[in-house]
């Protein structure tokens, strides 16, 4: 399954195809499939032919105002209803959509009849209390069926939703609220975390003296915390209480394709969050199409994605995606290491879940804790692994092959963006991988890597990642802010081609390797060099966990490195550890690994999505203000 490729200082290699996986998959024929992507309207055409219209597109694409670009044209559709109602008149009826568990061990299963019911049931509360079509309804609630089954409710009925991830502070939950000027909230009395609840409610009431918009608040009794029903304002309704006598069916909206659909705040690694606004159909079809490619979803799959609804991964692969196929998707709320580093692998054996979805953050943190706990389960129902979030580091991606793929498990090791809503770069099933590469981009997607010029920058060097056609999960604009969604991601490029704000490279063989953000770019001695380039190497040390670098000023290189380290259990960075750091990371990377300092630290600063906030580490070390911190994990 190995073969060795021609590299500079890393023994890297290339993992081919399961040829189980191959025979199986829905794409056979790479080169075909992307021949077939090159005619975007044809293409994407084909894909939506797959849902339930209410009325046909008059056009695919239209690119008449870019970049406001408009796909389906005057299409009539619901997502809700391809996502939940067209099931129940099938043999999935009866097959399990939502299973939740937690950290607790409780468990609550919803068939697709039974989550069809309970949408409807609150799409008619939600149209009791006021709340139309283009109206926003903003959700503050832990990973819970209701959660689902609310999302859903506001697509039934043409509401906007706008999740706020639940760990949010009340700073950024009112700027949130204000700014989408959401008309309900859903919350609940509180989340279980690492054996504690965390009280939303009190939050929620903090919050909502700020937040004049809001004009009735439901509340969702979740954890048991002490609410009574005399402490409630006016304004507030138990969700229980809301949905007593409420009909189990409820008219469908038609919404038209580019109707909006929801409002998700950026996770803010580079200051202020951005209110990125996605639209209904070609949302949609592209979620859902990626999802079954790349992911090569069958009946049967239990589907699971770590990700938290409160991001666009949990939006996409969690919720829409999996339930537009059919499939089961399993809803996780705890940590990944309690009440130990092995409760993920015994959620894997207790459900025999199929198609695992998590982050490169989580597993740098559960290498931390070595390989035995893995050992302890039994994971061969596993037949594809993901990831998703940041790049992956060459380490981490073994260690997660190794150990819970059994080394015949590929990885699809994805990259997209809130922005993109949907996979842009990434394996298939097919594909031979490259340990740190999302390798090429997806049929019906156009991905270069360009000079300041727009011009493509030759194999090896780096440059700007750039799409260069519209795709149809696009982000629309940010709401209520045209302007700065036209100068952030259009116009810094000549060509008209949307830049991601990431540096890659591509390889002799077109596989593209992400560097990291541009603004994150290292510039040492007159060399550009890519901090998640930089990370991977200490990472691949075997005393570091995880890292992140900065650029520190130096007189004479114009920038010298700066690394964090997370070690391992057991190792502290002793005089003989530093000196070991350094000449393994300048075998990896050569001279231009010019290193500054190394610094031990137990936590790295990241947004609530797993990315490491550097701007953060490069404010600390050098005075500055530290800017909007809402989305800092602690």
């Amino acid at each position: 399954m190995v073969t060795n490729v021609n590299t500079s200082n890393s023994n890297k290699k290339v993992f081919k195809p399961n040829y189980m996986l191959v025979e199986e998959a829905h794409v056979k024929n790479w080169e075909a499939e992307i021949e077939k992507g090159k005619d975007l309207e044809k293409y994407w055409g084909e894909k939506a032919e797959q849902f339930e219209w209410f009325q046909k597109w008059d056009k695919v694409l239209d690119e008449s105002q870019k970049p406001f670009y408009k796909w389906f044209t005057n299409g009539k559709i619901n997502l809700a209803y391809n996502a939940v109602d067209r099931w129940i008149h099938t043999d999935k009826r009866n097959q399990v959509a939502i299973l939740y568990a937690n950290e607790r061990g409780d468990e609550r299963k919803l068939t697709y009849y039974e989550l069809y019911r309970e949408v409807n049931k609150m799409a008619n509360a939600l149209k009791n209390l006021g709340v139309e079509k283009g109206d926003t309804v903003s959700m503050y609630l832990p990973m819970c069926p209701e959660l689902l089954v609310s999302i859903l409710a506001c697509n039934k009925i043409g509401a906007i939703h706008s999740v706020v991830y639940s760990g949010l502070s009340v700073g950024a939950f009112v700027d949130r609220m204000n700014d989408a000027e959401a008309k309900v909230l859903i919350t609940a009395d509180g989340t279980y975390r690492r054996g504690k609840i965390i009280d939303l409610k009190r939050i929620v009431d903090e919050a909502l003296l700020k937040c004049p918009t809001i004009e009735t608040t439901i509340v969702v009794k979740h954890t048991g915390n002490p609410i009574k029903i005399s402490e409630l304002s006016g304004k507030e309704i138990f969700y229980e209480r809301l949905l007593e006598g409420e009909l189990d069916e409820c008219p469908v909206e038609e919404m038209d394709s580019e109707d909006p659909l929801f409002i998700l705040y950026t996770s803010g690694s580079t200051g202020k969050p951005k209110a990125v606004l996605h639209t209904t159909a070609g949302y949609m079809v592209g979620v859902a199409t990626t999802l079954k490619t790349v992911f090569d979803i069958h009946d049967g799959d239990l589907w699971w994605c770590t990700g938290d609804i409160g991001w666009i991964t949990g939006h996409s692969y969690l919720l829409y995606g999996p339930l537009l196929l059919g499939t089961t998707t399993l809803v996780y709320e705890g940590a990944p290491d309690y009440p130990d580093p092995g409760i993920w692998w015994k959620i894997v054996e207790k459900y025999g879940v199929t198609k695992l979805y998590t982050s490169p953050t989580a597993v740098r943190h559960l290498m931390r804790y070595g390989s035995k706990y893995p050992t302890y389960y039994n994971l061969s129902s596993l037949k594809i692994l993901g990831s998703v979030g940041e790049p992956m580091n060459p380490a981490a991606w073994r260690w997660l092959y190794k150990n819970i793929g059994y080394e015949k498990t590929p990885i699809m090791d994805t990259w997209w963006q809130t922005e993109t809503g949907m996979h842009m770069i990434s394996p298939l099933p097919i594909s031979p991988l490259k340990p740190g590469s999302p390798t090429l981009p997806l049929p019906g997607v156009d991905i270069d890597v360009v000079d300041e010029k727009g011009k493509p920058v030759p194999v090896g060097e780096d440059g700007y990642l750039v799409i260069k056609r519209p795709w149809p999960a696009m982000f629309r604009t940010l709401y209520q802010d045209e302007e700065r969604f036209i100068n952030v991601y259009w116009k810094d490029l000549p060509g008209g081609v949307y830049r991601a704000g990431d540096m890659a490279r591509k390889d002799e063989d077109g596989y593209i390797w992400i560097q990291g953000r541009s603004d994150d770019v290292l510039k040492i001695a007159g060399h550009r060099v890519g901090t998640s380039e930089v990370e991977a190497a200490f990472s691949s040390h075997p005393a570091v966990a995880e890292a992140a670098v900065i650029g520190k000023s130096d007189p004479v290189k114009g920038q010298v490195i700066k690394a964090f380290v997370i070690l391992k259990e057991d190792y502290q960075l002793t005089t003989d550890v530093i000196e070991d750091l350094q000449k393994h990371v300048r075998y990896e990377l050569g001279p231009v690994a010019v290193l500054g300092e190394i610094a031990q630290v137990e936590k790295l600063p990241k947004t609530r999505s797993g990315k490491i906030m550097r701007r953060v580490l490069r404010a600390q070390e050098e005075g500055r203000d530290l800017g909007d911190l809402s989305t800092l994990e602690e």
